[in-house]
C-alpha cells in the first residue's frame, strides 16, 4: 500500500493549481513547460524539451525494453484574435473546443507579441440586457460574440496602436478553487490536475524509494487539445503509452470527481483489453475506488501515438472531472484514486542505496 496519501493529495491539487496559474493554450505553452521542468529538477529527476514544446522526463526502472510511457497534457482550450473590428472590439476564434456560450462573460488577457498583455471580457455583442431587445434569443457562438479590451479603444486603429493584432493569443480565466471539502474547481482541470498526477507519481517513486520493474519515461504534451500533442517524441522500447486525462462525469456513466475512471473505448475505439484489465486489477489490488467507462465524446494523447505509427499497446485514466470543457470539478480523492492505480499498475520494489 501507499504512505502518505493525503500528502500526495495536497502536492497534487497544489501543483494543479500552481499550474493553473500559468496561461497555456495548445501553442502558448513554453512557461507551463519551464514549470513542469522546474518541479521534476526540484525533485531529482533531470528532464527535455522536445522540439514540439513538450517536456520529456525518465523516471527510471528497470526493464529498458518493455518501457511505459505516461502521457498528460499542460495545453489546454482557449482562442486567438481573427479580426480587430472596427470599433475597436476583438472577434474570436476558439483554439480547442472553447465553447462560446460557456466563455460568455470570462475575464481573459491578449497576448501580444512584442507589446505586453491587455485585460478584457468576452462578451455577447450588444452585451447590455437594457439594449438588446435580442439579448436572451442570440445564440452564443464566436460570430456573436466579442472581446471587449479594458482600454480606452474606440476603433480599429486605437487597437492597432497598441500592438494587437490577428493571430495574438487569448487567454481565459481559470478562477481556480480549493474547497475545505477537497474539491478542486476551475477551467482547465482538463489536463492540469493530470500533470499534477504525474508530478505526484514521480514525487512517490522519489520519496519512497521505488525502482519500477519498467522503464518509465514521462511526456507532458503541448498539442492535445487540437489533436496531435501525443503524435511524437516516444523512446525507443516503449511497448506501451497511457494517456492520463480527466475521467468524464455525467449522464450514462459511472465515474464521480471522487473515483478514478478507466476508459475502455472511447470515439477512438477500445483500448487495449490487456491494459485495460490490468488497470482494473491495480484499482483492487491497490484499494483505490474506480469506475470503468465508455466516453461518447473524447480523444486522447494516446490514440494520437497511435494513429503516428508507434506500435504500442494503449490505455487511458484520470480522475473524474465534472462540466468538462467548461468551469471543471474534481477531487482530491480523485487524484489519489489515479495516483494509486499507476502505483499498482507498474510494481516496482526498493532501489538499491
Amino acid at each position: 500500500m501507499m504512505k502518505n496519501e493525503k500528502e500526495y493529495g495536497d502536492y497534487i491539487l497544489d501543483t494543479t493549481s500552481r499550474l493553473l496559474a500559468i496561461d497555456s493554450p495548445s501553442g502558448l505553452t513554453r512557461r507551463a513547460a519551464r514549470f513542469v521542468q522546474d518541479e521534476l529538477k526540484s525533485l531529482g529527476y533531470a528532464s527535455s524539451l522536445t522540439r514540439k514544446g513538450g517536456v520529456l522526463a525518465d523516471l527510471g526502472g528497470k526493464n529498458a525494453e518493455d518501457a511505459i510511457f505516461l502521457e498528460a497534457h499542460m495545453d489546454t482550450l482557449g482562442a486567438m484574435v481573427a479580426e480587430v473590428k472596427e470599433n475597436g472590439r476583438l472577434r474570436l476564434t476558439p483554439i480547442g473546443g472553447m465553447n462560446a456560450n460557456n466563455a460568455e462573460g470570462e475575464n481573459c488577457r491578449v497576448v501580444t507579441k512584442f507589446d505586453g498583455i491587455y485585460e478584457g471580457t468576452f462578451q455577447l455583442n450588444n452585451a447590455s440586457i437594457h439594449v438588446n431587445d435580442d439579448y436572451n434569443d442570440k445564440k452564443r457562438d464566436y460570430n456573436n460574440m466579442e472581446l471587449v479590451l479594458d482600454e480606452d479603444v474606440r476603433s480599429k486603429e486605437d487597437v492597432l496602436e497598441l500592438g494587437i493584432c490577428q493571430g495574438d493569443f487569448v487567454c481565459f480565466e481559470p478562477r481556480t478553487r480549493i474547497t475545505e471539502s477537497g474539491y478542486i474547481k476551475s477551467r482547465f482541470l482538463d489536463d492540469k490536475l493530470s500533470v499534477g498526477i504525474l508530478l505526484g507519481y514521480a514525487k512517490y517513486l522519489k520519496e519512497e524509494g521505488i525502482c519500477p520493474e519498467r522503464k518509465v519515461y514521462l511526456h507532458i504534451t503541448a498539442y492535445e487539445e487540437v489533436g496531435h500533442g501525443g503524435s511524437a517524441s516516444v523512446p525507443e522500447g516503449v511497448t506501451e503509452a497511457i494517456s492520463v486525462d480527466m475521467g468524464c462525469v455525467g449522464d450514462g456513466l459511472m465515474c464521480t470527481e471522487r473515483q478514478v475512471s478507466i476508459c475502455a473505448k472511447d470515439s477512438g475505439g477500445p483500448y487495449d483489453y490487456e491494459v485495460v484489465k490490468g488497470l482494473m486489477a491495480a484499482a483492487k489490488k491497490m484499494r483505490a475506488d474506480f469506475a470503468v467507462d465508455v466516453y461518447p465524446h473524447y480523444g486522447s494523447d494516446v490514440e494520437a501515438t497511435l494513429r503516428a505509427g508507434y506500435d504500442v499497446r494503449h490505455g487511458l485514466i484520470g480522475a473524474g472531472v465534472y462540466a468538462s470543457h467548461g468551469y471543471e470539478r474534481s477531487h482530491r480523492d480523485g487524484a489519489v484514486n489515479t495516483l494509486k492505480v499507476l502505483a499498482g499498475y507498474i510494481p516496482g520494489e526498493p532501489c538499491e542505496q
